[in-house]
């Protein structure tokens, strides 16, 4: 029988490496929150993505605060929770309110991911962090090292870690179903149709526009260096620009690596290259393929990871077709394991599909006994990942979250290098240690993101 969580049976599997201690409640006991106490929420950024967030978070706990930049989209969010309290900078939410809510859930553009998780963290309270979980290696080392000191139970937005069937992948190639893994491939159909970068943008806007109303554009701009506003930044397209977002590689990486990073139990790289198309100061390139090599760890042999993200020359950047059988057309996002006995080869960003390579091979294939625990009594797999998280809350225990800032900020750090070695333009030495750069002061550079005065972390 597969473990199983839902609302009331409170079943666990194992809790993930490295959480030893117990999480902090909101008057400070080691046990976390009181199992008949309603957890208090906080949401910054309720716009977009963090509409869903607080809407699935609603329905585990209550919602105190609001908090966002754009006026129009706290006004709807507002009209939703009518008790809770508004704000535009949530440095003043967690000044005002600081003793009266629980969990923060963190929904706003990268490039302030860390400054209001960390703050929150600070506080000693419990985060839900969208992903990339941070804007740049730095951060996300910083988050996992506040969570651990804090003892603050923590998950990162990238939900297909919740799906039942990716969970059921990372047991099928654990058990050694396709062998030892030494070679991965993993692209993404970002950015087309998304959001716009280069070639379409690669240079700012020289239109000076007038701040809407409803925009707090400084607050919007949060840490960034000041800049005047155009509207080719808010609401949507940022994750275009390098002081905002970063690119398909932090989209969608936390997602589409999952798979991969969880089933072979990847932590950094130590040697990270690339190559891509033109770099420009502005917006991240056309394309992109970043390859990572990670160490042989705990028994498992050295690993090479190829990301594919773009088009070059009017094609997508995609995988060799031979590492594909005959004639086959992957999909538009995925990811493909390669073992000594076989292939795993996953068609979706969330990894919660598998088919196994030989077909021929894997016929009569049985999976093995679950490992992993299962999740029910959400509302999908963006619930049930909130669900889980609102549980390790209750039960005082980070690990029950399988994409705690633990596990969350490896994935993160590792991919985030990737960008690194594509701004730099240098192949990339990193010391998993220390978290720097061994053989290039220019990618050393583009470690940690400006802070503006006043955003300090």
């Amino acid at each position: 029988m597969s473990q199983a969580i839902d609302r009331r049976g409170f079943l666990f599997g194992a809790s993930v490496a490295g959480f030893g201690v117990l999480c902090q409640g909101r008057n400070g006991w080691a046990g976390g929150v009181g199992p008949n106490e309603v957890i208090q929420i906080a949401c910054v950024g309720v716009g977009g993505k963090g509409r869903s967030d607080a809407d699935n978070a609603a329905n585990h706990g209550r919602i105190v605060a609001l908090c966002d930049v754009d006026e129009q989209r706290l006004d709807a969010a507002a009209a939703k929770y009518k008790d809770a309290k508004r704000f535009v900078d949530f440095r003043e939410l967690y000044d005002a309110l600081g003793s009266k809510f629980d969990a923060v859930t963190v929904s706003t553009p990268d490039h302030t991911h860390a400054p209001a998780a960390v703050r929150a963290m600070r506080l000693g309270k419990h985060v839900y962090c969208q992903k990339p979980l941070t804007h740049s290696v730095w951060e996300a080392r910083l988050m996992r090292e506040t969570a651990r000191k804090h003892g603050v139970c923590t998950q990162m937005g990238n939900q297909g870690t919740a799906n039942p069937g990716l969970r059921r992948g990372v047991e099928v190639v654990q058990a050694g179903a396709i062998g030892e893994v030494r070679e991965a491939h993993v692209w993404t159909n970002r950015p087309f149709k998304y959001w716009k970068q280069a070639p379409d943008i690669v240079a700012r806007p020289t239109e000076v526009q007038e701040v809407p109303p409803y925009l707090h554009w400084t607050l919007f701009l949060g840490p960034a260096a000041d800049r005047p506003y155009n509207k080719v930044y808010h609401p949507h397209d940022w994750r275009g620009w390098w002081d905002f977002g970063t690119g398909s590689l932090g989209d969608m990486a936390c997602h589409t690596t999952n798979l991969v990073f969880k089933s072979l139990k990847l932590g950094q790289p130590t040697r990270i290259s690339a190559h891509s198309g033109e770099i420009n100061p502005e917006t991240y390139p056309a394309w992109a393929t970043i390859t990572y090599e990670f160490p042989a760890r705990d028994g498992l042999p050295p690993v090479k990871l190829t990301w594919y993200e773009g088009a070059k020359d009017g094609k997508r950047n995609l995988p060799d077709a031979k590492l594909f059988p005959a004639g086959f057309n992957p999909s538009d996002s995925g990811s493909l394991m390669i073992g000594s006995k076989g292939q795993m080869y996953s068609p979706s960003d969330y990894g919660s599909e598998q088919k196994l390579w030989p077909e021929e091979r894997f016929r009569d294939y049985k999976d093995p006994k679950p490992t992993l625990p299962r999740i029910t009594g959400g509302k999908g797999d963006d619930d049930n990942q909130k669900l889980e998280w609102f549980q390790a809350i209750r039960e005082g225990k980070p690990g029950i979250a399988q994409s705690n800032f633990d596990y969350a900020s490896v994935l993160t750090e590792s991919m985030l290098l990737g960008n690194v070695a594509v701004r730099s333009g240098e192949a990339v030495d990193y010391n998993p240690e220390t978290g720097e750069v061994n053989n290039s002061s220019t990618a050393a550079g583009y470690l940690k993101s400006h802070f503006r005065k006043g955003w300090e972390l």
